[in-house]
């Protein structure tokens, strides 16, 4: 079983910046790709980004490549995601997620966090 408890959303202006954090508990952490996905107000949950278990791959969804960054430091358990030139359209809940398959995370990922919402006034 692993926990995913995130932090660091918040309200910012257009064109800001914001990282989010993602605490793991549980087994061990680098045996899990990572990554995060994102709720806007009356739309599905979309992928937003990945990262293998070593953090030598990483996988960006195309509306985020560019301005956002996924990382992870596996000695503190935790999995970030840099938001830089942030748009109003960004504005949604985060979800961090975890699988044990880096290439089954964007489909199924295995656990989910609780969320935290990001707010980007124009």
């Amino acid at each position: 079983q692993v926990q995913l408890v995130e932090s660091g959303g918040g309200l910012v202006q257009a064109g800001g910046s914001l990282r989010l954090s993602c605490a793991a508990s549980g087994r061990t952490f680098s045996s899990y790709a990572m990554g995060w996905f994102r709720q806007a107000p009356g739309k599905r949950r979309e992928f937003v980004a990945s990262i293998s278990g070593s953090g030598g791959s990483t996988y960006y969804a195309d509306s985020v490549k560019g301005r956002f960054t996924i990382s992870r430091d596996n000695a503190k358990n935790t999995v970030y995601l840099q938001m830089n030139s942030l748009k109003p359209e960004d504005t949604a809940v985060y979800y961090c997620a975890a699988d044990s398959l880096f290439g089954r995370l964007e489909l199924v990922p295995a656990y989910w966090g609780q969320g935290t919402r990001v707010a980007v006034s124009s």
